[in-house]
C-alpha cells in the first residue's frame, strides 16, 4: 500500500484560513441553513458563536472536500472528506485530525487509524484488489510492527513487519516447545580426542551465542528428537552412527538419520549408498538429505538446474524404499538464492533450515536450526540445537504422519 504522497486537502495552514475566512464572509440563509462564501470556498452547514457547528459541508466550486459533522469551527466526529489525489476517505475527526477511517484507492482499502496526511498510522487493515490481506501494525503508511497478512496461494505470515518487509515470528524459547539435537562424529571426536555421549543424562543447557532469543525461564530443555549422520557421498560412514541411534532409541528418544549430499557423484548412487548404511525402523523420523554447496560446486555440477534433478532423483529412491516423504534440509541462503528455480521442492517437501537469526524462517518449516553452538548435557562438545515449528500436538501429529511406517533396516 501506498499512500505516502497522499495528503489531505485540509493543510493546518488552510484550517488557519478557513477561521479568518470565517469572520469576513457574509452569511446567506441556505434551506434553513447558513451558506458562508469566500472566492472559490464555500460551507454550507450549521453555525454557532461565528463558528462551524454541527453537521455541514465545505466544498470548492462543485467538488465537495469535506462533508461531516463540526464542533467549535474544526472537524469533529464522523465525516467524509477527499485529498488532493481524489481518494475518498470516509472516517472520525478529532479537533481537525483524523483519528481513524477508511481509504480507498488504486491500491487496494486501508481502514483503521491514520495520522493527520490520512496515511495508515496505528493499526488497521489494508485489502488490495486481488484480495490479499493484512492486518496489523503500521508507521506512516508502511507494515511496521506486528501483523498478520494473507495471500492467495501463499501461506498465512504472522510475525514481525519493518518497512513492509516481513521479517518473520520471533519466538519465545519455552518448556512448552520440543526441542531436537543433530549429531555426527564431531560430537565424539574434537582433534585426537575422543569424547562418548552419556544418554543418560542428556538435556539441553543452552541455546548458543550467534543470535539473540527470547528465554523464558532456565534452559533446561529435554530432547525430543534426535538426527544423526550416517553418509556422505558414496564412500563416508559416519562410524558412530549405529552406536547413536541404538542409544537413542533405547532412551526412547525419536530419531532418525541424514545423508549429506555431494556434488561429485551421482544422486542414485549416493541414495543407494544412505539406504545401505542407515538404519531404518518403524516409528522413525523421515530421512534427510542435507543440501550445502558452495555457489562454485553448483557451478561446477552444472548449475542449479542439474542440481534439483540430482536432488529430486536422490529424494524420490530413498522415499519410495523407507515409505515417507524424506526432508530436505538447506540454508537461509540457499533459499534466498536457488529454492525459487524449483517450487516443487520448496512446496511438496517438509524443510528443515538452518538460520542462525531471531526470526522464524518463512517457508514450509518442519524443523528450525537455531544455533551450532548449544550445548548438551552428556555430550562434550558444542551440538547443534533444534526446535520443531509447533507444540506438543502437533509435534505427535508430525510423528504419526510422517515417520517411517515398516520396519525395513538395512544393515
Amino acid at each position: 500500500m501506498n499512500t505516502k504522497h497522499s495528503h489531505i486537502f485540509f493543510s493546518p495552514l488552510i484550517a488557519l484560513l478557513l477561521t479568518l475566512l470565517l469572520a469576513a464572509c457574509r452569511d446567506v440563509p441556505y434551506d434553513g441553513q447558513t451558506v458562508l462564501t469566500r472566492g472559490g470556498m464555500t460551507y454550507r452547514g450549521g453555525i454557532s458563536n461565528g463558528k462551524y457547528e454541527g453537521y455541514g459541508q465545505l466544498s470548492i466550486g462543485d467538488s465537495v472536500i469535506y462533508a461531516g459533522q463540526w464542533h467549535m469551527g474544526k472537524r469533529s466526529g464522523k465525516g467524509v472528506c477527499h485529498d488532493s489525489l481524489g481518494h475518498r476517505i470516509v472516517g472520525t475527526w478529532r479537533a481537525d485530525t483524523l483519528v481513524s477511517g477508511t481509504r480507498t484507492d488504486s491500491t487496494g482499502t486501508y481502514s483503521g487509524t491514520m495520522n493527520r496526511d490520512a496515511i495508515a498510522d496505528g493499526y488497521g487493515l489494508f485489502t488490495s484488489p486481488e484480495n490479499s490481506v493484512y492486518l496489523g501494525d503500521w508507521v506512516d503508511g508502511k507494515r511496521t510492527g506486528f501483523g498478520f497478512a494473507l495471500a492467495r496461494n501463499k501461506r498465512l505470515r504472522v510475525g514481525e513487519w519493518r518497512a513492509d518487509r516481513y521479517l518473520g515470528e520471533r519466538l519465545e524459547y519455552t518448556t512448552d516447545r520440543i526441542y531436537g539435537i543433530d549429531i555426527s562424529r564431531f560430537q565424539h571426536d574434537v582433534g585426537r580426542r575422543h569424547y562418548p555421549i552419556d544418554w543418560s543424562k542428556i538435556r539441553i543447557t543452552h541455546l548458543g551465542t550467534i543470535s539473540k532469543k527470547r528465554v523464558k525461564g532456565t534452559v533446561d530443555y529435554p530432547i525430543s528428537f534426535c538426527y544423526i549422520k550416517s553418509t556422505e557421498g558414496t564412500s563416508i560412514r559416519n562410524r558412530y552412527f549405529s552406536a547413536d541411534y541404538l542409544a537413542a532409541r533405547a532412551k526412547g528418544i525419536p530419531c532418525g538419520a541424514y545423508h549429506f549430499f555431494s556434488t561429485r557423484t551421482p544422486a542414485a548412487a549416493q541414495a543407494r549408498f544412505f539406504i545401505a548404511n542407515s538404519k531404518f525402523r518403524k516409528g522413525d523420523l523421515p530421512p534427510v538429505l542435507d543440501v550445502e554447496p558452495t555457489h562454485a560446486q553448483i557451478k561446477a555440477m552444472g548449475g542449479p538446474a542439474v542440481m534439483f534433478k540430482a536432488i529430486r532423483t536422490w529424494l524420490r529412491i530413498v522415499g519410495k524404499h523407507t515409505g515417507t516423504r524424506p526432508v530436505l534440509y538447506i540454508s537461509q541462503s540457499f533459499v534466498n538464492r536457488y529454492l525459487s528455480t524449483a517450487p516443487d521442492l520448496k512446496h511438496d517437501y517438509n524443510v528443515w533450515i538452518a538460520r542462525y537469526g531471531e526470526y522464524k524462517p518463512d517457508i514450509n518449516l518442519v524443523i528450525w536450526q537455531l544455533c551450532p553452538d548449544g550445548r548438551v548435557k552428556g555430550i562434550h562438545p558444542e551440538v547443534d540445537i533444534n526446535v520443531f515449528n509447533g507444540y506438543r500436538q502437533e509435534f505427535e501429529d508430525f510423528l504419526r504422519k510422517e515417520t517411517i511406517g515398516q520396519n525395513r533396516s538395512a544393515n
